[in-house]
C-alpha cells in the first residue's frame, strides 16, 4: 500500500509527463543539444502541480536539515520558492521564500535577492531548481546568496536531467536531491 507521500509522488510523476514533458529536438541553456524537454514551469505554474511540488519539496528538505530559507535563480525558482513556503507555512513554522535575480535590482537596494527581510543574517538556505542539466544556474544562484552571507546547505530540483549537475553540486560540497530523475520521466513517455 502506497504512502501519502509516495502516491503524491506518482500523481506529480504523472502531471510532469503530461504537461512538461517534450519530445523534440532543442538546445538547452547550457547550450548542449537535446532530443527532448521538460519545461518545468508548465507543471510548477499548474494548481495542483504547485501544491504536489510543495508538499513534495516540504518532505525532502527534511534530508537537508534545520533551515531558513528557500528559492533561486528567477525564473524557474520563483514558483518553487512560493508552493514550498506556502506549504511549509500551512503545515508549520514555513520556511521563507526568495528570488534571486538575473541582474541586480537597478534602483534603491541594487539588491541580487528578494526576500531578505525575511531570512536572518547568515541563513540556512537551500536552492531550488526545476530542471538540472549542468548545474550551472542553480551554481550562479550559489555564489550570489553566498556572497550575502547565507549558507546554502544544497539543491533541491524537481527534475535531475542526469547530464552532470548533480557532480557539479557534489564537487563544491553541496548535498543534490531531485524528485525525479530523466530516466524515470521518459520510463512510460
Amino acid at each position: 500500500m502506497d504512502t501519502p507521500i509516495e502516491s503524491m509522488r506518482a500523481e506529480l510523476l504523472a502531471l510532469v509527463r503530461e504537461k512538461s514533458y517534450q519530445d523534440r529536438a532543442v538546445t538547452l541553456a547550457s547550450g548542449k543539444p537535446s532530443t527532448f524537454y521538460v519545461d518545468g514551469k508548465q507543471t510548477s505554474l499548474h494548481p495542483r502541480g504547485a501544491y504536489l511540488i510543495g508538499r513534495l519539496f516540504v518532505d525532502r528538505l527534511a534530508r537537508f536539515g534545520p533551515l531558513d530559507g528557500v528559492g533561486g535563480l528567477t525564473l524557474g525558482a520563483d514558483p518553487l520558492a512560493t508552493a514550498t513556503s506556502l506549504v511549509s507555512g500551512l503545515e508549520g513554522d514555513g520556511v521563507a521564500g526568495f528570488i534571486v535575480r538575473k541582474e541586480p535590482k537597478g534602483h534603491g537596494t541594487q539588491s541580487w535577492i528578494e526576500g531578505k527581510g525575511n531570512l536572518p543574517a547568515g541563513g540556512r538556505v537551500v536552492i531550488l531548481e526545476d530542471v538540472v542539466t549542468t548545474g550551472g544556474s542553480s551554481l550562479k544562484a550559489i555564489e550570489r546568496v553566498e556572497a550575502e552571507g547565507y549558507r546554502v546547505l544544497g539543491v533541491l530540483a524537481l527534475v535531475d536531467r542526469e547530464e552532470g549537475g548533480r557532480e557539479a553540486f557534489e564537487r563544491g560540497g553541496y548535498r543534490f536531491e531531485a524528485l525525479f530523475t530523466k530516466s524515470e520521466i521518459r520510463a512510460q513517455s
